[in-house]
């Protein structure tokens, strides 16, 4: 896309001339143009997912430097430099993903522990109550 007021680039093809036959009128050379429109998507700044990694799970400070990152790499697509901010965005990315992944894995565990504490529990609680019940079978 060309912003408004500046001409789209144009390449001119090679113009070729093709040997006329003597008693033929001479025809005159085209020349084709190709206009090419590169349109490149602008870099991702992850700015929502650094904020949700820096209020909901924040291990280590990484959702705070993931917020940081996203901010710069905002800051610098509206400065114009997308090369800058493709790297910042890159930076934030992969500080959600480390962060993301940390909390799944400590709630997962914390779920586990959960489940095996409550479990023991019941365990203790009926052999305690139910050694001499002839009709418990655990």
């Amino acid at each position: 896309m060309n912003p408004p007021g500046y001409p789209a680039e144009a390449f001119p093809l090679q113009g070729v001339r093709h040997e006329v036959f003597p008693g033929q009128p001479a025809g005159s050379t085209a020349i084709q143009y190709t206009t090419v429109n590169v349109t490149t998507e602008p870099p991702k700044d992850h700015i929502i997912w650094s904020l949700c990694c820096f209020v909901y799970s924040n291990p280590f400070c990484l959702g705070l430097a993931a917020l940081i990152y996203s901010i710069k790499a905002r800051d610098r697509k509206v400065a114009g430099d997308l090369e800058g901010a493709r790297h910042y965005g890159s930076t934030a990315r992969c500080l959600n993903i480390v962060s993301t992944v940390l909390v799944v894995i400590t709630i997962l565990i914390f779920v586990i522990t959960i489940i095996i504490v409550v479990e023991n529990a019941k365990r203790m609680y009926y052999n305690r109550y139910n050694r001499y019940n002839p009709y418990y079978h655990y």
